[in-house]
Parts: structure tokens; C-alpha cells; sequence
């Protein structure tokens, strides 16, 4: 690059706008690079506990940019801490949840959903807690992510919906 100062002031802007454009699409490339990796991206949305003394639930929404499986949870509070799900002829614990790519899976009431037995501490509304969620994606790679979610009594969406419709 030439030295800025020698440069008339017209070509000096024209240099900086070629060399902005050329660190944009360097970054843009990265970016779409590292969307190739052999990395999956995985976001959590939601989450929140309900209130117990003995045991609680858990809820969020769950999706992998790839194909990956829940595979597991634990949790401080918590002496045990399952997948559960709910089937016609009763409620079975289940080993694992599927997450296609790309397909937002709700943990919620009544489905799906976290089981927090044998708590250590009452939880109470406006408290947190730290869940560990075990993840296995398609290439067998095991992953931990750390969720902080919310005591409350229903869904942060659910709040906001009726919050809106009053």
C-alpha cells in the first residue's frame, strides 16, 4: 500500500475504500469458511426451570446447525438429572433427543423435557440455574454447553405473549 501522505486527497479516499472492501470480503469469506468447519454450531433460546423443593423441570429450545444428540445432562443443584419424555402410556425416561440440522427442538411442559431430581436447595422464583448439556454430533465428537437458565413459572415467551395481549 502506498504511503498515505503522498498520495493527492481524492486517491488517498480511494485506497482506503479498496482496502476497507478487500478486509470485508476477507472477513466474509472467513466467515463462511468457518460455517464449513467441522464444528457445529449449537444455540440454546429460552431456557427456564420451574420452581420445586424435591425436584423441578427443565425447558428450552434446542438447535445444532448439524445433525447432533442430547445425550446427556447434569446439574449442581440436582443429585440426578434425566431426559424424559412423554409417551401414551405413561411417562419413560428417555437416553436421548434428536437434533436434526437445523430444526428447533422445544423442551417444553408436557413433551420433552430436563428432570431435576433430588435437589439440593429449594428453587425459588428469580434464581439460577447451571445445567450442563452433553451434546454428540454426526461425526461422534462430544461436546459440553453450559446453560444458565431462569426459575420461573412459565416460559420467557409465554411472559411476553401475555405481557402484550393485556
Amino acid at each position: 500500500m502506498p504511503r498515505m501522505d503522498a498520495l493527492p486527497t481524492g486517491q488517498a479516499t480511494r485506497v482506503l475504500q479498496v482496502a476497507r472492501a478487500a478486509a470485508s470480503f476477507a472477513l466474509c469469506a472467513a466467515l463462511t469458511l468457518a460455517g464449513t468447519s467441522a464444528y457445529a454450531l449449537f444455540i440454546v433460546n429460552q431456557p427456564w426451570v420451574k420452581p420445586g423443593a424435591r425436584t423441578s423441570e427443565a425447558y428450552m429450545v434446542l438447535t445444532s446447525t448439524e445433525g447432533a444428540t442430547l445425550i446427556g445432562v447434569r446439574s449442581p443443584v440436582a443429585a440426578s438429572a434425566s431426559l424424559r419424555a412423554a409417551a401414551t402410556s405413561g411417562e419413560r425416561v428417555r437416553a436421548t433427543f434428536a437434533m436434526p440440522a437445523g430444526l428447533p427442538i422445544a423442551l417444553r411442559p408436557g413433551a420433552e423435557r430436563i428432570a431435576l431430581s433430588g435437589l439440593s436447595r429449594p428453587l425459588k422464583l428469580g434464581q439460577r440455574v447451571a445445567l450442563t448439556l452433553t451434546i454428540e454430533t454426526a461425526a461422534g465428537r462430544r461436546e459440553e454447553i453450559l446453560v444458565d437458565a431462569e426459575v420461573r413459572n412459565e416460559s420467557p415467551l409465554d411472559a411476553e405473549r401475555r405481557a402484550h395481549h393485556r
